[in-house]
């Protein structure tokens, strides 16, 4: 049951990126000024995309602590 849960961690990144890129696609289209409002939204859905990977990197590393047996 583990490893569907790895691998679920990495496919929730993976999501996270595609929304990510979607909404910055979106914005670009809307408008190639500087806009600091589109700006701000493309800065948090790359701080989501970092949460989620800091998330899933935690995930994994408990994962091979407990492993190895350190847990």
């Amino acid at each position: 049951m583990r490893a569907v849960e790895l691998v679920c961690a990495v496919a929730f990144v993976l999501v996270v990126e595609l929304l990510n890129t979607a909404v910055e696609k979106l914005a670009d289209r809307l408008t190639l000024d500087h806009d600091k409002q589109i700006g701000q939204v493309k800065d948090m859905g790359s701080a989501a995309v970092g949460v989620a990977l800091l998330m899933a990197g935690a995930f994994w590393i408990f994962a091979i602590v407990e492993r190895l047996g350190f847990v």
